[in-house]
């Protein structure tokens, strides 16, 4: 649930509005659409990756081909979360080799969790490139790591937290800006809670 003192930042028109601009900007980047599959990291970018493939086939007229990406045993903060971390599974049910991969995540932060998704697409296969979209950026970037396509840039301090809620993961969608006092990149909550990463 999401906290009381939370500003919401995106409601469920103004997130489906950012998801169709983003589809289009994917497609005035890439003239030829043939080949495009997008890839959804676990957990919330699964269901943006499905709603942007959706977005993408009713303008070309055939929705892209979606994967699932588990990034657990990718994590640098790995010993950190959890003594035995809960893998799901990977299902990417196209080949990587030779591929056209939008990586799609609900929240860009330190970079960390793209640097991982990356590696874990890698160790599938060699595709021909990769370009990421996000539905948020927030800025305070560790590794150099930029999105292709933004749904919204979110100006935030450290010490806040953006959390995405889907209706697919949490009944509703709204993107909320919550305050915390005395939190530090050192206390981040795991990114399966959708905090961002």
């Amino acid at each position: 649930m999401p906290s009381t003192d939370g500003v919401r930042i995106l409601d469920a028109s103004a997130i489906s509005r950012a998801l169709t601009r983003v589809a289009h900007e994917i497609l005035e980047r890439n003239k030829d659409s043939e080949g495009l599959s997008l890839v959804g990291i676990r957990t919330r970018g699964v269901p943006l990756a499905a709603r942007l493939a959706t977005a993408l086939g009713r303008v070309v007229g055939r929705t892209p081909p979606t994967g699932i990406l588990d990034i657990n045993l990718y994590r640098d903060d790995l010993s950190r979360i959890a003594d035995h971390p809960i893998l799901k599974s990977t299902e990417i049910p196209f080949k990587i080799d030779g591929s056209k991969i939008i990586l799609v995540d609900d929240v860009l932060f330190t970079g960390r969790t793209i640097r991982a998704a990356l590696e874990g697409l890698m160790d599938l296969g060699r595709p021909d490139w990769v370009q990421l979209a996000v539905l948020v950026d927030r800025g305070h970037r560790e590794v150099p790591i930029r999105a292709d396509y933004v749904g919204k840039n979110v100006p935030t301090a450290r010490t806040e937290q953006v959390e995405v809620r889907l209706k697919e993961t949490d009944g509703a969608d709204e993107v909320l800006l919550i305050k915390e006092p005395g939190s530090s990149a050192s206390t981040e909550k795991p990114k399966e809670k959708g905090k961002g990463r």
